[in-house]
């Protein structure tokens, strides 16, 4: 049977898409399979347990970057969480960055990331401390 298809092609090229959308379906479904395990996604998370530590850590080790939203924890359990990502990333070789209150970034050792996120705080500290330099 499949000798008649191909001397049916043979003789009759398909027209247009006709045959060939299987081949686009597959090539879409090998590349989003392929996205996914390659650790090229963002993860947004935000846990309501500690135990949600271990889900967040998986993220990582499959090299994906992690935003983790602590606000919906306590803050002992913010702390933990934080502890137990701090190992995952230093095992790894990643890095945890701060981005505002309770929000952390989890990047894995194939991600650079650059530039800092500054606080409200820190801003606050430095321009007192130029003000307090500079003679008005």
């Amino acid at each position: 049977m499949a000798l008649g298809k191909k001397f049916k092609d043979a003789l009759f090229p398909p027209t247009d898409n006709e045959g060939y959308d299987d081949i686009e379906d597959d090539a879409y479904e090998t590349s989003s399979k392929q996205a996914m395990s390659s650790g090229n996604n963002m993860i947004l998370a935000e846990p309501r347990a500690y135990s949600e530590s271990q889900q967040i850590a998986d993220h990582i080790k499959k090299r994906n970057s992690v935003i983790v939203n602590l606000k919906r924890v306590t803050n002992d359990q913010a702390k933990r969480i934080i502890d137990f990502l701090s190992g995952t990333l230093y095992a790894l070789g990643g890095q945890l960055q701060r981005l505002g209150n309770g929000i952390y970034l989890c990047t894995p050792k194939n991600m650079n990331v650059e530039g800092r996120m500054s606080d409200d705080e820190d801003d606050k500290k430095s321009k007192n401390k130029i003000e307090d330099e500079m003679d008005f």
